[in-house]
């Protein structure tokens, strides 16, 4: 694992790109308590509570262990999750958005988003295939969890078949967490060595904090973390989507966006 030298500050500079998680209301709970989560879109651990609407997911789902269930919920919940634990240790919600499309109008703020997700000389790949440098699209799409302790909180996380996922190796709330927490990024059936991963970091009084990772060459990131702290986990893959999405969204990128958040105990 390779840290970057940067680190910034909430405070200190602007984030360039929109992240999009689930944040329970509480990451550990009671086994005879209902789980509490929302859908949030924004920057940097503060956005906007997203409320439940079908039309807007294709998956939304909890696991553990083996057993899952769908989340059941009525159009206009907030929070979007409320319903019982599949049962006792740690549930890990599962959210898969439809996909979305926003627009470039010029080149420059693209290559602030390639740039920021070191995506590489995307520049290139863009001129060679013939595209323009203003007025064009992108399509895609959020592969978000949440790991929630659910009583005594023991079990793990796994691959539950988003595109893109990130697997945390680490139990935030029964493990050794003294050296580190450990996560494993995937695309498809693939692991993702030398990747970046981006890390929120939100102190007990809201204060964030944001670090560059790598994975390895397992796809493993190692990184730090504090007690009474919550984490976001974010990798983003980028493609050139297939003749079926182009058709049908005029985009000439793909982004698939992987997401995992998580808290530690005091």
């Amino acid at each position: 694992m390779r840290v970057l030298a940067l680190i910034l500050s909430l405070f200190s500079a602007p984030v360039a790109a929109h992240e999009f998680w689930i944040e329970p209301t509480d990451y550990q709970i009671n086994a005879d308590t209902n789980l509490e989560a929302n859908i949030v879109n924004g920057e940097a651990f503060a956005g906007a509570n997203l409320s439940f609407l079908p039309q807007r997911f294709v998956n939304f789902a909890l696991f553990l262990g083996t057993e899952s269930a769908r989340v059941e919920g009525r159009p206009g919940d907030l929070p979007a999750l409320q319903q019982a634990p599949v049962g006792e240790g740690l549930n890990v919600a599962v959210y898969q958005a439809k996909n979305q499309i926003v627009s470039y109008e010029e080149w420059e703020k693209f290559q602030r988003f390639v740039d920021h997700k070191d995506f590489g000389d995307v520049l290139r790949q863009h001129e060679a295939r013939g595209l323009p440098l203003d007025d064009f699209t992108e399509v895609y799409s959020r592969h978000a969890k949440t790991l929630i302790g659910v009583g005594h909180a023991e079990g793990s996380d796994r691959r539950v078949g988003l595109e893109t996922e990130i697997v945390a190796l680490t139990n935030p709330y029964t493990g050794d967490l003294s050296n580190g927490f450990r996560v494993q990024v995937y695309y498809r059936n693939n692991l993702r060595p030398d990747t970046q991963v981006e890390v929120f970091e939100k102190a007990p009084d809201s204060r964030v904090s944001i670090a560059l990772y790598r994975t390895n060459a397992d796809g493993i990131a190692t990184f730090p973390v504090k007690p009474g702290h919550a984490y976001m986990v974010d990798a983003v893959v980028l493609r050139v989507p297939d003749d079926t999405l182009v058709e049908r969204s005029g985009a000439v990128w793909e982004t698939l966006w992987a997401n995992l958040t998580f808290g530690v105990p005091e």
